[in-house]
C-alpha cells in the first residue's frame, strides 16, 4: 500500500472513530477534539465526513464500528479510562497484527503535547513493534522513562529495550533503568535501589503523565522464561504459587494479586499502584495471554487496554 492511500485509510479510521463518538456515543465536538487530541474544527471536518463517506447511516459503515463496541463493554465491565480494540485480520488465535500500529498511534497522540511530558514504557515484543512503528519526530522537550531493568544476568543489555526505542526515534529525552531485570538477592535489589541514579529513575517513573506496558504470560513460552531471567525450577514454583502472569516482571494472578514469591523480591522494577491517577496503558492479545490480560484488568495496576477483537470478546463473554 502507497503512504497516500495508507493516509487516506487512516483519515477515514479517525473519521469513523468520531463519528462514531458523536452519533452513537452521544459525545460534543469539543469532547471528540480532546480524546483525539485535535482541534475542535477538526474534530467537526471529521464528523462530516463520517457522513460525507457513507460511514454513518443508522449504524456506523466501518469494520471499526463492532470493536468500538467492544472497547466500550471492555472499559465498563474493567473500569477502564480508555480502550482500544483492533480488528482480527486472520484466524490466528494469537495474533498481534494491528497492535503495534495502534500503540503506536496512542503514543504519537502523548508526544504531540508541546508542553514537557514524562511517558514511560515497560518492555516486551509488542511494546517494541509499537516503537516501530512511530513516526520520526522531534520532542527534546519530553523525559522517555523506563520502568524495568535492561541488564540480563549475563550482563546483555535485554534486547527488548522498548523505552531506548522510542526516545530514538522521537529525539526525546531518555532515562534508562540501569539495573538487572531480577536482582540475585532481595538484598541486592535494595542496595541497587538504593543507588542515587535508580532512585531519581523511580521518582520519574512515579511522576510519568502516561505509561505504556506490555502484559506478559507465564509458562514455557512466558518472556521470562525464554529470555533466561528465570529457569525451570523458579518456573515449577511460580506455577505452584497460582501466577498466570506479569507486567514489567511483577507477577500476579489470575485475581490480579501479586503472589508471594521470591521473584517479586528480587524484581528491580517500577512497582505500578492499583487504581493509577495518571493513564497506564497495557498492549497484549492472543488466547495464550488471556488469562493475563483478565489477571491484569482485574488488578486494576492499569486503566487502560489496547487489544484485539478476538481477545476483547473473549473478555465480555465470562
Amino acid at each position: 500500500m502507497s503512504k497516500k492511500a495508507q493516509n487516506e485509510l487512516n483519515k477515514l479510521d479517525e473519521a469513523a472513530r468520531a463519528g462514531w463518538m458523536y452519533y452513537v456515543g452521544g459525545k460534543t465536538q469539543d469532547e471528540i477534539a480532546k480524546t483525539l487530541n485535535t482541534s475542535r474544527q477538526s474534530a467537526q471536518r471529521l464528523v462530516a465526513l463520517s457522513m460525507s463517506e457513507g460511514l454513518v447511516k443508522v449504524r456506523l459503515e466501518h469494520p471499526i464500528a463492532r470493536c468500538m463496541e467492544l472497547a466500550q463493554g471492555i472499559k465498563e465491565k474493567f473500569g477502564l479510562t480508555f480502550c482500544e480494540v483492533v480488528p482480527n485480520v486472520d484466524d490466528d488465535p494469537n495474533s498481534t497484527q494491528g497492535l503495534g500500529q495502534a500503540g503506536a498511534a496512542a503514543i504519537e497522540r502523548a508526544l504531540k503535547f508541546d508542553t514537557p511530558q514524562t511517558i514511560a514504557f515497560g518492555t516486551g515484543r509488542v511494546l517494541r513493534a509499537c516503537a516501530d512503528e512511530l513516526s520520526i519526530l522531534h520532542c527534546p522537550q519530553h523525559k522517555i522513562v523506563s520502568l524495568v531493568g535492561n541488564i540480563a544476568d549475563n550482563g546483555e543489555a535485554t534486547r527488548y529495550d522498548v523505552a531506548v526505542h522510542v526516545a530514538d526515534r522521537v529525539k526525546a529525552q531518555h532515562y534508562p533503568m540501569p539495573t538487572p531485570v531480577i536482582a540475585s538477592s532481595k538484598s541486592e535489589r535494595e542496595v541497587w535501589q538504593q543507588q542515587q541514579h535508580i532512585s531519581r529513575i523511580h521518582a520519574l517513573a512515579e511522576q510519568a503523565d502516561i505509561s505504556f506496558v506490555g502484559i506478559g504470560n507465564l509458562g514455557s513460552v512466558s518472556p521470562l522464561y525464554k529470555d533466561g531471567f528465570i529457569g525451570d525450577d523458579e518456573l515449577g514454583v511460580l506455577s505452584d504459587s497460582g501466577a498466570c502472569g506479569e507486567i514489567i516482571s511483577w507477577v500476579f494472578n489470575e485475581e490480579g494479586a501479586l503472589i508471594k514469591c521470591d521473584i517479586n523480591e528480587r524484581v528491580t522494577s517500577f512497582k505500578l499502584k492499583a487504581t493509577p491517577e495518571k493513564p497506564v496503558i497495557g498492549v497484549a492479545a492472543g488466547d495464550s495471554k488471556f488469562k493475563a490480560i483478565r489477571g491484569a484488568l482485574r488488578s486494576k495496576f492499569l486503566n487502560g487496554l489496547i487489544t484485539t477483537e478476538r481477545t476483547a470478546s473473549a473478555l465480555l463473554e465470562i
